[in-house]
């Protein structure tokens, strides 16, 4: 009796240890990485909503999402996604409109506590033709934040000392402009973070269709596993 009960906590401890060794992956995206249900804030503009409520694109489900899958097939646990619809990484939006409330930049110290972060923006910067300015790395001031090479550097330095261990990745979209594209990769390896240039993503709607989501995962995860 005695050893079965030994057993039987060693199992127990042992199932404890690998829940407890699962690291925690927090998303800082936009559009592509929404989903109903699964933000934080759960106020954030959302562009991928359940099925029933959205016919633009054939993700139907948000195990197909490429978090999900990366997060799934990696042996994560979701944190925070803190994801917003239309977002740019600076604070210039579309039609020269101010976007301070949902930037990259105002947004990237609410990731709770991750292990793991992936930064998937530049997409609606690009979009929009936002201002792209000169590269600064220090004395950056809040009318900086408003062109996208100083807001970047800025989200990478804040990224670096607000959530100081944790491993994190860039991920740049397939057809950007050139500027916003070589400028996210000029910057990432300027403050040694590694990116990831995504490539051929099937798209509907300019968004992942289920092919591109797996696209988009298959990619991250030939990275990070290595």
């Amino acid at each position: 009796m005695k050893k079965l009960s030994l057993f039987m906590l060693m199992v127990v401890c042992a199932t404890m240890s690998y829940a407890q060794a699962k690291e925690t992956v927090a998303i800082l995206g936009d559009s592509y990485s929404t989903y109903e249900g699964y933000l934080t804030p759960s106020t954030n503009e959302i562009w991928y909503f359940q099925p029933w409520r959205d016919k633009r694109t054939d993700v139907n489900d948000v195990k197909q999402t490429w978090w999900w899958q990366v997060i799934d097939r990696g042996g994560f646990k979701l944190g925070v996604n803190n994801s917003y619809s239309g977002s740019t990484i600076c604070n210039t939006g579309y039609n020269d409109e101010d976007y301070t409330a949902r930037s990259f930049v105002t947004r990237y110290n609410n990731l709770g506590t991750p292990d793991i972060i992936f930064v998937f923006g530049g997409t609606n910067d690009s979009w929009a033709n936002v201002p792209v300015g000169e590269f600064k790395y220090e004395n950056i001031r809040r009318a900086d934040l408003f062109t996208f090479r100083p807001a970047m550097a800025y989200l990478m330095q804040g990224l670096i000392n607000h959530y100081p261990g944790a491993r994190i990745y860039v991920l740049i979209n397939n057809e950007l402009s050139e500027e916003v594209t070589n400028s996210m990769k000029t910057i990432a390896d300027r403050y040694g973070i590694p990116y990831i240039q995504l490539k051929d993503i099937d798209k509907k709607g300019g968004h992942p269709s289920i092919k591109g989501m797996s696209q988009i995962a298959d990619q991250i995860l030939k990275v990070i596993k290595k």
